[in-house]
C-alpha cells in the first residue's frame, strides 16, 4: 500500500502552533491503516525533542515515527562508515543520539567531520573542523537548507557553513538529509514499503518536492509554509498534488492500495 512522509514545520505546524487541520490529517491516516513518517532536516534536536513536540500540539507521534536528518546521518555512519570516529560539530543532543545509535565520537583522532545545525558552536570549534579536514579527514552534513525557520521569520542554517567548508578545504560534503533519496529510502524501509509507494508531503520544492521527483515517486505541495502557486509554476520541481494544507489531502481521491 501506499505510505505517507511528511515534513514538520511548514507542513503540519508553524513554530509551536499546529496547522490548521493538521490532527485531524494524521488521524485520518491512522485510522485508514495507512503507515507514515515525519521528516525533518532540522538537526538541532533528537527525535525525543521531536515527538514531544507534535503530542503537545496533539499531533500524537512516537518516538520512532520521526526521522530527522541526525537519525539518517546516524544510520548512514553506521553502515556505511563503520568503524570510522566522528568529529561533531553538532548539538549536545545530536552527539548523545549518534552515540546511543553507535558512532564513536572522537575529539582529537576522528575520521569525519560531521556538520550538523549546532546552536552551541563557537569560532574555536569551526576552526578544528577546519583543521581536521585540511589533515584529511572526509566530510559529512547532515543537511543541505540554507535557512532554518524560526518563530518569527528564518535562521541561518547549515547550508553556508557547507559551502565555506568545501571552498577553504577543497572538499565537497557528503549530504545525508532531504532532498538526498537517503532519507526516502529510510523512510520507507521503516514502514516496510517500496521507495516509489511513498507520498513525500511539503512545502519546500527544493528538498521535499526535489526529492520525490528525484525518486521518481509522488508528492504533494502544501502552501502552507514557503511553497506559492508562483514558485511552484517556475519551479523544476513539480509536485503531483498541490494542496492549500495537509487538511485537504484526504479530499484528493488518492489510492492507497
Amino acid at each position: 500500500m501506499k505510505a505517507f512522509a511528511i515534513d514538520m514545520d511548514g507542513t503540519v505546524y508553524h513554530g509551536g502552533r499546529p496547522i490548521p487541520g493538521a490532527t485531524d490529517f494524521i488521524a485520518w491516516l491512522r485510522s485508514s491503516g495507512v503507515p507514515f513518517r515525519f521528516l525533518t532536516n532540522n538537526s538541532s534536536h533528537g527525535r525525543r525533542f521531536y515527538a514531544e513536540r507534535l503530542c503537545g500540539m496533539g499531533l500524537q507521534a512516537e518516538e520512532s515515527e520521526i526521522l530527522t536528518s541526525a537519525t539518517a546521518t546516524a544510520r548512514y555512519l553506521t553502515s556505511e562508515r563503520v568503524g570510522e570516529k566522528v568529529f561533531p560539530v553538532c548539538v549536545p543532543d545530536v552527539v548523545a543520539e549518534l552515540e546511543a545509535a553507535g558512532v564513536e565520537i572522537s575529539y582529537d583522532d576522528p575520521d569525519i567531520v560531521l556538520l550538523g545545525f549546532d546552536t552551541t558552536a563557537d569560532y574555536s570549534r569551526i576552526n578544528r573542523a577546519y583543521r581536521f579536514l585540511m589533515a584529511g579527514c572526509s566530510f559529512v552534513a547532515t543537511h543541505p537548507d540554507d535557512l532554518c525557520p524560526a518563530e518569527d521569520g528564518y535562521d541561518i542554517d547549515i547550508g553556508p557553513f557547507i559551502r565555506m567548508f568545501t571552498e577553504m578545504c577543497g572538499k565537497d560534503a557528503v549530504v545525508i538529509g532531504k532532498p538526498s533519496q537517503r532519507m526516502l529510502e529510510m523512510a520507507a524501509l521503516d514502514m516496510g514499503v517500496r521507495p516509489e509507494d511513498v507520498i513525500m508531503v511539503g512545502d519546500r520544492l527544493y528538498t521535499d518536492i526535489r526529492m520525490a521527483c528525484d525518486a521518481g515517486t509522488e508528492s504533494i505541495a502544501v502552501l502552507t509554509g514557503e511553497a506559492t502557486p508562483e514558485s511552484i509554476e517556475a519551479s523544476p520541481y513539480r509536485p503531483t498534488y498541490v494542496c492549500q494544507s495537509v487538511a485537504d489531502i484526504p479530499h484528493l481521491g488518492i489510492d492507497l492500495r
